[in-house]
């Protein structure tokens, strides 16, 4: 196989040739490392999993309690994203590295399953897209999430995906089906319709209009779909021309909320990582961002208030008024955006919601 070719380091006994060379990287389970020119200048690292739910830590304001991440590091390669710290926990940097040097479980499903039938699992909702995306451009070859999904529906426990991967599509089916078993939630992440700047920022994903097409398709399959307008970018996407243009296209879609929130730099990756590309791509911008996020992650209160209030002003102009807040409405403490999420991600309990039935914009955050 083409792909078996491509292989860096020898396949396990039994799948192909073996030969010397050793293992790249000291991962845990890594089984090999693969390049190909399908997906160039990215290495896969696919690795056996013993565990895939993730326990979310105690206190947490997540509103759900577990995860799974059948990826880590992220094709995407958004300039902004806040998961980039997580790749130096395995010895890889959270520039480069992050964008180019993706671990797969490829055992996820088979794993999942053995974990689900458990008698202690109780079918907590799970969380899927919370860290690196599952429709990254990786899903194609590998396929984990239709084996994930059903592990789930089957056992009974709700779930929720969160992605900018238009792959999604290719699940609908599958999706109908498990929303007739068990709660379900969808999300697309979307916060620009500039597509010269989604090509710039975030150059690994679909665009936004391909975006705001897969919205509209799963709204047509009868399935919720919330969209976190994550993040806006100051000077960049705050313009009352881009917001307007970004939440006329939500409605339109008919997605069934909408969450929204300034830029958030994590330092140990994210910052150091957004400040080099801004300072390369929009130098008259990066000593304003320095003095707008000083030594922190957040922007200041004066620019979330200021946001706030332009957020609000389009989500009641589009009549989104009511399906979820700005995502720093207490401004006093900006990590309550990390339990904002909008209608339409966060599984409902209703049967109706369960089922897929469209939910009206003034839906409220479950």
């Amino acid at each position: 196989m083409r792909w078996d070719a491509q292989a860096l380091m020898p396949p396990p006994p039994g799948t192909a040739a073996e030969g010397p060379s050793p293992a790249l990287l000291p991962l845990v389970g890594l089984v090999r490392s693969v390049t190909t020119p399908e997906f160039a200048g990215i290495t896969f690292h696919e690795v056996t999993a013993k565990s895939v739910l993730n326990k979310v830590p105690a206190g947490s304001r997540m509103p759900f309690e577990w995860t799974i991440n059948p990826y880590r590091g992220c094709s995407h390669a958004c300039v902004y994203c806040f998961a980039r710290k997580t790749h130096t926990y395995l010895d890889f940097d959270a520039g480069r590295d992050f964008d180019s040097q993706v671990v797969v479980k490829v055992n996820a499903a088979e794993v999942l399953r053995k974990e689900l039938a458990r008698p202690s699992w109780g079918r907590h909702q799970v969380a899927l897209g919370t860290n690196t995306d599952p429709y990254q451009r990786a899903e194609g070859r590998y396929r984990l999430m239709p084996g994930i999904i059903a592990a789930l529906a089957d056992s009974g426990t709700p779930l929720s995906i969160l992605t900018k991967g238009t792959l999604l599509a290719r699940d609908i089916p599958l999706l109908k089906s498990a929303a007739a078993q068990v709660p379900v939630g969808l999300g697309i992440s979307l916060a620009m319709t500039n597509e010269a700047l989604s090509e710039a920022i975030e150059p690994g994903t679909p665009g936004p209009r391909a975006r705001l097409k897969l919205v509209s398709r799963l709204r047509e399959a009868g399935l919720p779909c919330g969209v976190m307008a994550m993040p806006i970018l100051p000077w960049l996407t705050d313009s009352d021309e881009a917001l307007d243009s970004l939440f006329a296209s939500l409605a339109s879609a008919g997605a069934t909320g909408v969450t929204a929130g300034a830029l958030y730099l994590k330092p140990g990756g994210t910052r150091e990582w957004f400040m080099k590309w801004i300072a390369a791509h929009h130098p008259q911008l990066a000593r304003r961002y320095q003095r707008l996020y000083g030594s922190g992650s957040y922007a200041s209160k004066e620019y979330r208030a200021w946001l706030a209030g332009r957020v609000s002003y389009f989500k009641a102009r589009y009549g989104f008024s009511h399906s979820s807040g700005f995502s720093h409405r207490d401004l006093d403490d900006p990590r309550g955006e990390e339990a904002e999420y909008p209608a339409g991600i966060i599984p409902a309990t209703s049967s109706a919601a369960a089922a897929g039935t469209p939910a009206p914009a003034q839906a409220t955050l479950f």
